[in-house]
């Protein structure tokens, strides 16, 4: 066990969570019941967090609890907050793997005491409860949850790490194999995906599921029922066999799939849910503290812990931004075009700013299928009770469709999603410009166009930003906001005010060709096909990278993306940099017979390269293998990215690697992509320098 003084060692920063015991009677019960209270002193913005410290506090709250001789002792958290897991802020700072281990230990030390305890022993889950947080609640006998909690989750895997406080021992023998590796492996890499407290309590995880008006005071008098023997929880009986057998199969499955194996810390988790099958609790939990130990003191991990960081504190304060002060209300949207993306983005203005949305088109039948496509949407919000009926007749009424861009009149904010061609962007802002007050901002959605250049012609090109989101709009939280050469401050702050109330992780970019995620992409891909073009096997190719454990293969990507618009920011890119962007003659004509994908799947599942495709694409006779088609993407993202920081495209390399994280969804395990090439030496081979400095998103020198 860590003493007071070698928490504060460890992690002197630490936001502390304390832990309180106080005495209460409880109806029905001839002793009093140990409530212990963990809360950091800060509001539920500040979620509550186990260091070192923390756990001291923890352990000695126990001592007090049993001291109290009480009918039993139960664990809850402040308003809002139950835990969400082990502070990793000052994870970064440890270069000892003594202190590593030491730390992981300790965890397991005091968790376990509530599981081992002789008085019984409870979790009153009453808010967001993740990683750490949720292990201290399973390490309880029992557990309440309350129905409103907002996050439940173990998300440890998404970050390249597993749970390591007991989590792949507990859960799998509480609720079975098949359901913790939903929890713990598939959850996590689909985007770390929070259960709701029903489907905790149906998996199993709670015991009782109670409503949040009185949560501690029935969560007390279910406890009594408990002690005295009314309520006997039920706990499934675990098939060990062929029901282990096929959870491990499928989790397995979902790893290699997500992964390709890339992920230490998923594979770490398959082993020790394995492990659970047959290990008592010291043996679980020595391998789980090994394991962890091992992981603290990796790179894959520290960058993890480094993606974390930028998704969870660089992209609420955006380099570069202006003051806050500078930015205007807005009090009306409008919206030029109907189509989808156009749709999307009217979903999302008018759900998130709650103001009037106008969307126009060149026809009425285009704008009555735009506004019919918000409108259909919010319905289905109301069929899933995301909504109520009140705010979905609101949000209803809210958008509306006009031919005449008049209905601009009073916008504050004006966002095209016209056609990808310069010269269409630039009549649209000149058209809208007539309609709309001078300070009302033009926004445009380009993937790749110059944003200076469509604001050239205006009377008021200060007004013009990019503002690039990526599809699907509801669902990749990145939002690119561009700006211009003669953007002013007050519109760029009015940019960054939207992109924060639309919930959206902004970042700024500079005025430059396809601006970072679809530079970076494009480039990329050119040059996986240009070894395609050359001879190199369509398979060998795309699998090439599968060791960085991307979410998608360059032709899946390519696919995605639509063979058309790939070509088209090819083209672009082709124009400004020719001797680092390539245009494939074998994609145009890919474009031109209309496909949209290189593979095709028989009735099995077995993939192969779709005939059609074989005959269009002419390949030269100089294939590479797997590891030249890996050396030479790698090389080209590394000399792409210096290239863009020494033009200022974005403030740091932290915001490219924020950038394809959110944009692209590249892996935190990668760090979004510049730690990785710096680890893999790339870095300096190509550009003659790391991009990030020795023990940022990498383990400190000792």
């Amino acid at each position: 066990m860590i003493t007071a003084e070698q928490a504060q060692s460890a992690f002197p920063d630490e936001v502390v969570t304390r832990a309180v015991t106080r005495v209460v009677t409880v109806p029905g019960l001839d002793k009093p019941v140990a409530l212990i209270t963990i809360d950091n002193g800060h509001d539920h913005t500040r979620p509550s967090t186990f260091g070192p410290q923390s756990l001291v506090s923890l352990n000695a709250a126990f001592d007090e609890a049993v001291a109290a001789d009480p009918a039993a002792i139960a664990v809850t958290g402040k308003p809002f907050v139950f835990a969400v897991g082990a502070d990793l802020s000052g994870v970064e700072q440890i270069s000892d793997p003594a202190v590593a281990t030491q730390i992981a230990q300790t965890g397991h030390d005091v968790f376990r005491r509530f599981t081992e305890s002789e008085i019984p022993t409870f979790a009153f889950v009453n808010g967001a409860v993740m990683g750490g947080g949720l292990e201290l609640a399973l390490s309880c006998h029992y557990r309440t949850l309350a129905d409103n909690v907002a996050a439940i989750a173990l998300p440890e895997v998404f970050l390249g790490l597993f749970p390591g406080w007991g989590g792949t021992q507990l859960l799998p023998n509480l609720i079975g194999p098949d359901a913790a590796v939903t929890v713990i492996v598939e959850n996590a890499l689909n985007q770390n995906t929070m259960l709701k407290p029903k489907q905790a309590a149906e998996l199993g995880i709670a015991d009782e599921l109670l409503p949040s008006a009185d949560y501690l005071e029935q969560s007390l008098l279910w406890l009594s029922r408990v002690v005295r023997g009314e309520v006997t929880p039920a706990r499934p009986e675990i098939d060990r066999a062929e029901g282990w057998d096929a959870a491990m199969g499928r989790a397995k499955a979902v790893v290699a799939g997500k992964t390709k194996g890339a992920s230490p810390g998923a594979e770490k988790a398959l082993e020790l849910l394995e492990l659970a099958r047959t290990a008592d609790r010291d043996a679980g939990y020595a391998a789980e503290t090994e394991a962890l130990s091992e992981l603290l003191m990796s790179d894959p991990l520290r960058s993890g812990l480094y993606s974390f960081d930028l998704v969870n504190k660089r992209a609420k304060k955006p380099a570069g931004a202006p003051d806050t002060s500078l930015a205007r209300q807005v009090g009306k949207v409008g919206i030029v075009g109907a189509g989808l993306m156009a749709s999307q983005l009217a979903l999302l203005f008018v759900r998130r700013l709650k103001v009037p949305v106008v969307l126009t088109d060149v026809d009425q039948e285009r704008v009555d299928n735009g506004v019919s496509y918000v409108h259909g949407e919010i319905d289905k919000l109301l069929g899933k009770k995301r909504i109520g009926p009140d705010e979905a007749n609101r949000l209803r009424g809210l958008v509306s469709g006009s031919l005449d861009k008049a209905a601009f009149a009073d916008a504050g904010f004006v966002i095209e999603a016209v056609f990808e061609d310069l010269g269409v962007k630039r009549k649209v802002f000149a058209e809208v410009e007539q309609h709309v007050g001078p300070e009302c901002v033009l926004a445009t959605n380009t993937s790749s166009l110059s944003i200076t250049a469509m604001a050239a012609e205006l009377q008021h090109p200060e007004r013009v930003v990019g503002f690039h989101f990526f599809n699907p709009v509801a669902v990749l939280p990145l939002l690119e906001i561009v700006r211009g050469e003669r953007t002013d401050d007050a519109t760029l702050a009015t940019a960054f005010s939207v992109g924060k109330q639309l919930k959206k992780s902004t970042v700024l970019v500079k005025d430059a060709p396809a601006f970072v995620v679809n530079r970076v992409l494009t480039r990329f891909l050119g040059e996986v096909l240009a070894t395609v073009d050359e001879g190199t096997p369509f398979d060998v190719a795309d699998a090439a990278l599968d060791p960085l454990g991307l979410p998608m293969s360059p032709m899946t990507l390519l696919q995605l993306v639509g063979p058309p618009v790939a070509l088209h920011v090819a083209e672009t890119m082709h124009e400004a940099f020719p001797e680092r962007y390539g245009v494939s003659e074998n994609l145009q004509r890919f474009v031109e017979a209309g496909k949209s994908a290189v593979w095709q799947w028989d009735s099995a599942g077995n993939q192969t390269v779709d005939p059609e495709v074989t005959q269009l694409w002419q390949q030269g006779d100089t294939p590479s293998t797997a590891e030249q088609v890996r050396d030479r993407a790698l090389a080209a993202l590394a000399e792409e990215i210096r290239i863009m920081l020494d033009e200022g495209v974005v403030a740091e390399a932290q915001d490219i690697d924020l950038c394809m994280i959110l944009g692209a969804g590249w892996p935190f395990w990668l760090g979004g992509i510049t730690p990785y090439l710096d680890r893999a030496g790339v870095s300096e081979k190509v550009a003659g320098t790391p991009f990030l400095a020795p023990g940022v998103a990498s383990v400190p020198p000792a």
